[in-house]
């Protein structure tokens, strides 16, 4: 089956998708959601916030995770706080995050996937990389690949870069597109006419792991959510 794809209005695009998530939500308690970071997500979040909309009876699971050093500002889970989580008058059930700092990273990856593999996702909300990554799987993932470190590519190098001073991270950790592909509803959220090329791609060229994003053609329940300028291809 291929994905739903809903266009929306750039200056409506936030707001609506932020309510469908609040919706979604409040009608399924017990929701085990995976959420990514960064900046096209953030119109949604801050959304949903003022909406008042609540995570109280939702179970949250961090996407990925950059190997940096604890409290700095472009790690994922302060992004998360700071863009979403603190915004909120009623914050998660639970959040579950990968943990760079942990002694063995290898170790680390292999509780946060059996962690996910127990109930699996319900929901996972993605963006998509300028090179067809979704959460940390570069070009070159495969479908069943588990979570895991990863080196990153320079182009995501660069966009890790406008989140903090310093230098940017060069690894990170990522659930892999075998737990991503098993949710059981995938929302990819597109914006802007940087993307509109590689989501054209990802949603008509050929599957496989050159575009990691392209795998989402063969989901069972997955929505694209993009405003006009990333749906410019599309036809």
């Amino acid at each position: 089956m291929s994905p739903t794809i809903e266009i929306i209005p750039a200056g409506q695009w936030g707001e609506a998708v932020g309510g469908r998530l609040a919706r979604f939500l409040a009608e399924r308690p017990g929701t085990r959601l995976c959420l990514p970071t960064g900046s096209t997500p953030g119109p949604a979040y801050a959304a949903f916030a003022a909406g008042g909309g609540r995570l109280d009876r939702t179970e949250v699971f961090l996407l990925d995770e950059f190997v940096l050093p604890a409290g700095h500002p472009a790690r994922c889970d302060e992004m998360i706080r700071r863009d979403f989580l603190d915004l909120l008058d009623h914050g998660p059930a639970a959040l579950h995050q990968l943990d760079p700092g942990a002694e063995s990273l290898t170790d680390e990856c292999a509780r946060y996937e059996a962690l996910i593999a127990g109930s699996g996702l319900d929901l996972t909300l993605l963006g998509i990389g300028g090179n067809g990554h979704i959460g940390l799987n570069e070009p070159g993932s495969a479908p069943d690949g588990i979570t895991r470190i990863v080196g990153l590519a320079s182009s995501t190098v660069e966009a890790a870069a406008r989140y903090g001073e310093g230098a940017p991270p060069q690894m990170g950790l990522t659930l892999g597109l075998a737990a991503v592909l098993a949710s059981r509803e995938i929302w990819l959220l597109v914006t802007g006419e940087h993307k509109a090329g590689i989501l054209y791609e990802a949603l008509h060229g050929p599957v496989g792991s050159d575009v990691p994003a392209s795998f989402l053609q063969e989901h069972p329940n997955t929505i694209v959510l993009t405003d006009e300028a990333a749906a410019g291809l599309l036809g």
